[in-house]
């Protein structure tokens, strides 16, 4: 980014179409606002050598549990499309990537890297390339075009043997998504060690993304049959000492017919708020990256104007010891030419009064000097001329000076203070003022 930076008033213009929600064109917004190409607080950011990661526009939902737990099924009713298979026999071998797009498409395990740049990392784990997918469809129903949700493999016990390593993966995955959601199935494979194992790791570093759900639950028999398959699930979880807490919520959901109530809304009801408070995060991120920007281009000019009063010393200090290094030498010289003048001569040179001013300075000095021996003069001539050659070496090293910012460096700096301060802060206000009118009304805005 160069020259002046320019107001950008319609930062949201390609965003603001019909049919997108309050939240999805703030998230929006705010991607725009870190990756414009011209005035990207990316770009802003590294001229001063800070580093930001831009916000993601939509959250990301992991689902895992044990084989056959509901999870592509759940995937399924929430876009209201059949994306994923699903069935006893069909299973999800890899990890699945549901996101809304343009239009119906599938994509590979090279082009799902390729699509989320953050998970390019996943390629590092030995296998699992090559069973990475991504399903995008049209689907923009509930709160889908601000989801990408990530369909993981059946976890099961025994000699089941997978492809790649199952729960580093997941384990890894945990770190980058928004919401956990772990689906426990009440026939059969609820008490899965493995999938106990990945939740209790999970838990320990992500305990507040994670939430539990007992799917399936319409297939569990009646209410207590129910109730009696929840409490051995959370007895066996509660054995974790990590998972062990007050509190423990396990809410039983079942995909709706219109014969049953749709108890699934719970589920929904967590993504909602997952949404509201990645909303939320990522406009105070903004503003703290603002603050971050600002701090950093203000420090810069700081330490810029610093240094030049340094340069301006380190000068002043060089043209000191570079005048009285060769001041000695000078004053040497002019004893040994006065010294061979006579009387007459500077008189005539300098008028009598000179010649008697110049005496009463050179008297005591040649005094000195007549006082020692030949040699003792000789010596100390090398003195003062080794002291003259040392004074004009540290005059030379004093002399060396820092780097400065130009002047059009300096007003590009300035540009872009104004830019976050004046801008950027001011688009902040009222993308977080436009989410809260959502909720509140008018006249508590105004409060």
């Amino acid at each position: 980014m160069s020259g002046k930076i320019k107001n950008r008033s319609a930062a949201n213009a390609d965003s603001i179409t019909g049919g997108v929600s309050c939240d999805e064109r703030i998230l929006r917004d705010c991607h725009h606002l870190y990756t414009d190409p011209d005035s990207g607080l990316i770009s802003v950011a590294e001229s001063v050598g800070v580093k930001l990661l831009p916000p993601r526009k939509k959250i990301t939902v992991l689902l895992m549990g044990n084989h056959s737990a509901g999870k592509s099924s759940f995937i399924n009713w929430y876009v209201e499309e059949h994306i994923q298979r699903t069935g006893v026999a069909i299973e999800t071998q890899g990890f699945s990537f549901v996101t809304s797009g343009r239009k119906r498409e599938s994509l590979t395990g090279n082009a799902t890297l390729h699509l989320y740049p953050h998970f390019k990392p996943l390629q590092h784990f030995k296998g699992v390339s090559e069973y990475l997918s991504t399903e995008i469809c049209t689907s923009r129903q509930k709160r889908f075009s601000l989801v990408t949700f990530v369909d993981s493999p059946g976890l099961v016990d025994g000699d089941m043997k997978y492809p790649f390593d199952v729960d580093e993966v997941i384990l890894w995955l945990g770190d980058l998504c928004d919401l956990i959601l772990v689906f426990f199935d009440p026939m059969g494979q609820a008490l899965c060690k493995r999938t106990l194992n990945i939740v209790e790791s999970l838990n320990d570093k992500h305990g507040d993304r994670l939430r539990f759900y007992l799917s399936k639950a319409d297939e569990a028999g009646g209410e207590s049959d129910r109730q009696r398959v929840m409490m051995q699930i959370v007895q066996e979880l509660c054995k974790r000492p990590g998972l062990n807490k007050c509190g423990f919520d396990m809410p039983t959901i079942y995909i709706p017919n219109p014969n049953k109530v749709k108890v699934i809304e719970e589920v929904c009801r967590t993504v909602e708020k997952t949404i509201n408070h990645t909303v939320q995060n990522t406009l105070n991120s903004l503003e703290k990256d603002c603050e971050r920007i600002s701090e950093a281009i203000t420090d810069t000019l700081i330490n810029d104007r610093q240094t030049s009063v340094g340069n301006r010393r380190a000068r002043c200090k060089s043209c000191f010891l570079t005048l009285l290094g060769f001041s000695v030498p000078m004053a040497l010289m002019a004893l040994l030419v006065l010294g061979t003048l006579s009387q007459e001569l500077l008189d005539m040179a300098l008028g009598r009064e000179g010649t008697e001013t110049l005496s009463i300075y050179l008297n005591p000095i040649v005094r000195v000097f007549e006082s020692l021996s030949v040699e003792q003069q000789l010596y100390s001539c090398g003195g003062l001329v080794l002291l003259s050659f040392l004074l004009l070496i540290i005059a030379r090293f004093s002399f060396r000076t820092q780097s400065t910012l130009s002047g059009k460096q300096k007003r590009q700096l300035q540009e872009k203070l104004e830019y976050v301060q004046e801008v950027v802060k001011t688009k902040k206000k009222k993308l977080y003022e436009e989410y809260l009118r959502q909720s509140v009304s008018d006249q508590d805005m105004d409060l």
